[in-house]
């Protein structure tokens, strides 16, 4: 996956006056860094921010992957929205919880240093797919419990798309999806062995996030959006995690499902399937950026 993974450097210049991407380094130490995408907009409100954490399962990928380049700069042009994409550590190299700790460093970083004119960053979403939902989850529940650590970001939504989690027992989808594009079980087995602390299981609650009751969370974002692809062997586990949701009496919770979608699906422009979650993920910010939920 290293190997193919064609890179995109930022775009400081508006393309075809759609958007501008600039890097913004956060730690070198780690290569803790930010791509930041701003439309082109006559907007006179400031806009909302979309923190970004892409997925390739803890351990490929990065912020400058041009199919994520080509994601974000589609979000940030189509909300409209400011996105910015977190550039985090990757394991083997760097197991649980460096993701996380990246994650929420990158919150506070931009909490506490960028300050973006025409911006409203108490209007803040975060957002991932795969392991980047799974990351954003995370980091939403890191910020719910550290909120006065933060003066300016305020969580107004949660966006998670395929994320993934994981558990110790197969779930039905799980082994009936055999031989689908994108993704196996094999792969995520080692995704979550290369992944998770040395000694752990497949529910740690990294991995098997529905051991933990979110309804005990104040400031967890009630507005959530759980996208689900119709070919997607980790749905039952999507879906289970939407259903805690709803159990937990959170505002704002939406399921979207669609059938026909393959693991990643988003990243292949040309799928149908793409433009529209692009305009469900603009539909969603646009209800929820105009109110607070607690």
């Amino acid at each position: 996956m290293k190997l193919f993974d064609l890179k995109s450097p930022p775009c400081s210049s508006q393309i075809n006056g759609a958007v501008s991407s600039l890097d913004v380094m956060v730690d070198p130490s780690r290569n803790l860094w930010l791509r930041l995408y701003r439309p082109c907009t006559s907007a006179a409100t400031p806009l909302p921010v979309i923190i970004y954490f892409h997925g390739g399962g803890f351990c490929t990928m990065g912020a400058d992957s041009r199919f994520y380049d080509i994601f974000c700069r589609s979000l940030a042009s189509e909300t409209p929205a400011v996105v910015v994409s977190v550039n985090y550590r990757l394991a083997p190299e760097h197991r649980c919880p460096s993701q996380y700790e990246d994650g929420f460093d990158a919150v506070k970083f931009l909490d506490a240093v960028i300050n973006l004119d025409g911006v409203d960053l108490g209007r803040c979403f975060l957002a991932g797919d795969s392991a980047g939902g799974n990351l954003a989850h995370h980091v939403a529940v890191r910020a719910a419990e550290s909120e006065a650590a933060l003066k300016r970001v305020k969580v107004t939504g949660l966006i998670s798309i395929q994320p993934f989690f994981g558990g110790e027992e197969r779930t039905e989808s799980e082994m009936r999806m055999v031989g689908v594009p994108v993704i196996n079980m094999e792969a995520t087995d080692w995704a979550w062995r290369s992944f998770l602390p040395e000694g752990s299981d497949r529910n740690h609650p990294a991995a098997n996030v529905l051991r933990l009751d979110v309804s005990k969370v104040v400031g967890f974002p009630a507005a959530t959006m759980v996208v689900v692809g119709g070919f997607d062997p980790l749905q039952d586990r999507q879906r289970s995690y939407y259903e805690r949701l709803m159990e937990s009496g959170k505002e704002g919770v939406e399921l979207l499902v669609y059938p026909n979608a393959v693991h990643a699906f988003y990243l292949m422009s040309d799928l149908p399937e793409t433009p529209m979650l692009l305009a469900d993920i603009r539909d969603f910010i646009q209800r929820h950026a105009a109110r607070p939920f607690n």
